[in-house]
């Protein structure tokens, strides 16, 4: 009897946007694996167990603003993702939900990209910044986080982070420059107020918005004061290769995989 063919999808809200389906594709076409990858909008993150079992996934990738809920719907977390407490791929080991995150070690081979990094200050506090967070400081990089509000920051006063609002911040020089919010993602506003913004920027090195395939006012503003910048697509094809390895068992080898899922930003 022929084996049925398996399915992953990326769960988020929103989640139209996603090139996740066109890259795992792209993979599972290339390497003659019979399998397919869809995207879902989940709009209750407390459902993402739920929804996930009854659509008989082998995997999925989560995006905003679900990661935090990724974490808590896992039977067993592995690596990174249980110290940020954010997941953001899951995989159906006989039917347990394992948890990873790819997106630290996936955003720190596109980082370094750009040369010595000594200091980041990262805007926002969502499961992308904890991940980010977590990544740079196990290199020994200073990570500062600048959010809207206090109560999201807890989390990383309590682990030894510099963090200030958009009330208490100090003006302050950083090599690198993140925006993690979903700001500049389906509006033009910027992830913190121009005032903050402008000289933050003016000072820093290089700057990353982790939207992808968009100009977004965060990275307009960078161009504009003459910051080497990008967007997130690295950082998403490098997540995803790592995500399509333990989708796969890590089967095949990493620069295939990397080739073929290149494929979906051309």
């Amino acid at each position: 009897m022929k084996k049925s063919r398996k399915l992953f999808a990326i769960f988020g809200d929103p989640v139209s946007h996603s090139i996740s389906p066109r890259m795992h594709n792209y993979a599972f076409k290339g390497l003659g694996i019979d399998a397919c990858y869809t995207r879902y909008r989940l709009e209750d993150g407390q459902k993402l167990r739920e929804k996930f079992l009854s659509l008989n996934l082998s995997g999925i990738n989560i995006t905003v603003p679900h990661k935090e809920a990724a974490f808590q719907a896992c039977d067993e977390i592995k690596g990174i993702a249980r110290e940020i407490e954010a997941v953001n791929t899951i995989v159906n080991t006989n039917g347990q939900l394992i948890g990873y995150n790819t997106d630290a070690p996936g955003f720190l081979e596109s980082a370094f990209r750009f040369g010595e990094i000594g200091s980041v200050c990262i805007i926002g506090a969502g499961g992308t910044a904890r991940a980010i967070a977590a990544a740079f400081k196990e290199k020994g990089v200073t990570v500062t986080l600048l959010n809207r509000s206090e109560n999201r920051l807890t989390y990383f006063k309590d682990r030894g982070y510099n963090v200030y609002s958009w009330q208490t911040w100090e003006d302050d020089t950083f090599d690198l420059v993140v925006n993690t919010t979903s700001a500049g993602l389906l509006s033009n506003d910027l992830p913190a107020p121009v005032t903050i913004l402008r000289p933050l920027l003016k000072r820093a090195k290089y700057a990353i918005d982790v939207v992808y395939n968009k100009e977004t006012p965060f990275l307009s503003l960078a161009k504009e004061l003459g910051i080497p910048s990008k967007d997130g697509s690295e950082m998403l094809l490098f997540q995803g290769v790592l995500a399509f390895e333990h989708f796969t068992g890590h089967k095949y080898p990493k620069e295939q995989i990397t080739i073929l899922m290149q494929k979906a930003f051309d």
